[in-house]
């Protein structure tokens, strides 16, 4: 006799994780518009605001993200154009370009976190104890590097270059 594939809990594990993730994102994508933002743009500035030096190469910002080079590039270009970021060449590579948040962006930043905070304290953190809470993060942390090894990409240390404001 052979196992029910489709009752496999490997299924179940993954169908959990993705509807957990549905969920969520549907609750801060509505939350990200009120104040102006696509859920890729927060994603943008939050990878930002918490690199070293508020910047990041355009390609390490591609790693982190869910976007591709040219991904990137596209939104980089809008949110510049609205001014919450700003590129600055890279004075060690002339084919590298950081993004920069600009103090617009931090600003709009500022205004989008406290909700955003609450909504992850309601709807994930509050729904867990500590310790159930500090084993999942660090089971998300393990899987994480294994399927998504650049997600840290150009995080860790500061940057040995000046750093001159856009």
């Amino acid at each position: 006799m052979t196992k029910n594939l489709y009752d496999d809990a490997r299924i179940t594990a993954v169908g959990l994780v993705m509807e957990v993730y549905a969920g969520l994102a549907a609750r801060f994508a509505a939350q990200f518009e009120e104040h102006g933002l696509s859920t890729v743009e927060f994603e943008v500035l939050m990878r930002l605001a918490r690199s070293p030096e508020h910047q990041l190469r355009m390609t390490d910002l591609a790693a982190q993200t869910s976007l591709s080079t040219s991904g990137v590039t596209r939104v980089v270009d809008r949110m510049e154009r609205d001014g919450l970021l700003c590129r600055r060449a890279c004075p060690s590579d002339r084919r590298s370009a950081y993004a920069v948040v600009t103090e617009s962006g931090m600003a709009r930043l500022g205004e989008t976190l406290p909700g955003h905070i609450q909504l992850i304290q309601d709807w994930f953190i509050g729904q867990l104890e500590p310790a159930a809470l500090e084993s999942l993060l660090d089971s998300l942390r393990v899987v994480r590097d294994a399927v998504h090894p650049g997600a840290t990409a150009g995080s860790r240390g500061g940057s040995a270059e000046a750093t001159t404001p856009c």
